[in-house]
C-alpha cells in the first residue's frame, strides 16, 4: 500500500514490497506468541501444531515455550529472513527519498528476529526489546545501505514472481496504475481484500452448517 502512495507502480517492485510486509507481519507474529495466547489468539499456522502432536487448545490453555513452540517460532523467522533477502532489490529501486525509512523498517524488524533467536525463540516468557543505542545504529546503517544502493547493481531477485497469497494486491496496483489515482487503487485493492475476506467467512459458515 505504501508503494502505492509512494506512486510505485510497476508489479516487480510491488512485489517486493509484499515481501517486506509479508517477513515483517512474519517477525510480529514471531515475537508476540505468547502475549497473543494469553489472549486467546493462534497465529501460528495449525497445521504446525499438528505435525508436532500438539494441542492448540490445550496451549492456549497453558502458554509454553515448550521446544516444539520454539522451533515453530524459529521456523517462522526462517521464512522471514528469506523475505527479507527478496525484498532488498525493490527497496533499492524505491524513490531516493523513501530508501531510507524502508531500509530502517527492515532493518529494525530484522533485527527483532535476531533479538528472539538470542533469547533461545522463546517468544513465551520473554519478548523482544531492543535499545535505543541498537535502533541508532541500525538506522546509521540504513542511511548508508541507502547511499549505497545508488551504485548497486540491479539484483535479479527483483523480478521473481510475488508470493501466492499476494498477488492479486501486485495484480490490482499494477493493473490500475494507468486508470486510476493513488487513493482510488488504494481503495480498490481495499475492497478487494474485503471481499476476500467475506468470501472466506462465508465458506467457514457454510462449512459450520453442514458440519452441524
Amino acid at each position: 500500500m505504501m508503494c502505492v502512495l509512494m506512486g510505485v507502480r510497476d508489479r516487480h517492485r510491488l512485489a517486493r514490497a509484499c515481501d517486506l510486509g509479508l517477513a515483517m507481519q512474519l517477525t510480529n507474529i514471531a515475537r508476540d506468541v505468547g502475549e497473543d495466547a494469553r489472549l486467546g489468539r493462534i497465529y501460528l499456522p495449525l497445521d504446525w501444531f499438528a505435525d508436532a502432536g500438539l494441542d492448540p487448545a490445550a496451549f492456549l490453555r497453558a502458554p509454553a515455550a515448550s521446544p516444539e513452540i520454539r522451533a515453530m517460532t524459529n521456523r517462522l523467522l526462517r521464512e522471514a529472513d528469506r523475505l527479507y533477502q527478496r525484498s532488498e532489490p525493490g527497496i533499492a529501486a524505491l524513490p531516493l527519498s523513501c530508501r531510507p525509512g524502508i531500509f530502517a523498517a527492515r532493518t529494525i524488524y530484522g533485527g527483532i528476529g535476531g533479538v528472539i533467536r538470542t533469547q533461545g525463540c522463546d517468544s513465551i516468557t520473554r519478548r523482544a526489546v531492543t535499545g535505543k543505542a541498537r535502533k541508532i545504529g541500525w538506522l546509521a546503517t540504513s542511511g548508508l545501505r541507502a547511499a549505497f544502493s545508488l551504485v548497486q547493481p540491479t539484483m535479479a531477485t527483483l523480478y521473481g514472481k510475488p508470493c501466492a497469497e499476494v498477488a492479486f494486491l501486485v495484480d490490482t496496483a499494477a493493473h490500475d496504475s494507468n486508470k486510476f489515482s493513488r487513493s482510488d487503487t488504494l481503495i480498490n485493492a481495499l475492497a478487494r481484500l474485503r471481499a476476500q475476506d467475506m468470501a472466506r467467512r462465508d465458506r467457514h459458515l457454510g462449512l459450520d452448517r453442514r458440519s452441524a
